[in-house]
């Protein structure tokens, strides 16, 4: 590692005594390390200065999350840059082995639930910043209109990145129809603006040592609940006893399992963008089920 790098990030967190590094893992774009100080132990992402944004947008979230009293996400030591290189830095937390899916169905009701910002003009769905979601950029900008901001934010901009990327033809065109036909699917659906984690696969969710439910790696904006619980079905899923225990504290409206298709299609989309050809199937049974249930 840098050493001024290093100094950086230990006189960020206070450190006022010898300084213990490990390396504990890597990305395609940074590095993961434990940093241990008299007794503290932090955890440490280090990335190119040109991914800092990255990370300020973490801490952002990270912040959002923290400030709703709700949910346990890692606490934020520091966030900033250093010559070449950017840096987010927040406790240490050792996770179990096993799960409290139900706990976290719970703690999740529980932040959706909690009054969100809204915008400078009131307006009830966006962000005060832009984000991303794995290392794409997400467009937050505020609107008042939940199928506008959808279109938007979000689908309009991940079909046009897999044009640029080569997927055009039929793609593009089953897209098109799938975003001229978003009002007429989510019109009958009211939607109470939430703080959602915005990035809530399996692998963004763990438990404490004490049962604790804890989220990381958020891409957080105010939206529709229903993507955070979209998402948690898509890559591996959650266990029952997460969908059940946060029914219980909020039950879904009559016709999520449409809606599920089409926010997690916004997910498909960015994998297809982020990874390749390997999503395309996926993303062609998505469209090709929401244009039947628009028909």
């Amino acid at each position: 590692m840098d050493d001024r790098l290093r100094r950086a990030i230990e006189r960020a967190v206070g450190a006022d005594a010898s300084a213990h590094w490990q390396h504990v893992g890597a990305t395609g774009w940074g590095d993961a390390w434990r940093l241990s100080v008299a007794g503290q132990r932090y955890f440490a992402k280090i990335a190119a200065v040109e991914r800092a944004a990255m990370l300020d947008a973490e801490a952002d979230g990270l912040r959002a999350i923290a400030d709703t009293g709700t949910i346990r996400a890692p606490a934020l030591v520091a966030v900033g840059t250093q010559g070449a290189y950017g840096y987010v830095v927040v406790e240490w937390l050792d996770l179990s082995a096993q799960t409290n899916d139900a706990a976290l169905g719970v703690a999740l009701a529980r932040m959706h639930r909690a009054v969100p910002p809204a915008g400078p003009r009131g307006e009830r769905f966006g962000w005060h910043r832009d984000n991303f979601i794995g290392a794409t950029p997400q467009l937050n900008a505020w609107s008042d209109d939940w199928c506008t901001f959808f279109v938007e934010r979000r689908l309009a901009p991940q079909l046009a990145l897999a044009a640029s990327n080569g997927f055009a033809g039929e793609l593009q065109r089953g897209g098109e129809r799938v975003l001229r036909r978003l009002s007429a699917l989510l019109q009958r659906h009211d939607v109470t603006p939430a703080l959602v984690h915005g990035d809530l696969w399996s692998g963004n969710a763990a438990t404490l040592s004490d049962g604790t439910p804890i989220v990381f790696d958020p891409a957080v904006y105010v939206g529709d609940r229903e993507v955070d619980l979209a998402m948690t079905e898509l890559f591996g899923g959650l266990g029952a006893s997460f969908a059940r225990t946060y029914a219980e504290r909020w039950p879904l409206d009559d016709g999520y399992p449409l809606r599920r298709t089409v926010y997690n299609l916004y997910h498909l989309l960015n994998h297809l963008n982020l990874f390749g050809a390997t999503y395309l199937a996926r993303v062609e049974r998505s469209i090709a089920e929401i244009l039947a249930a628009a028909r």
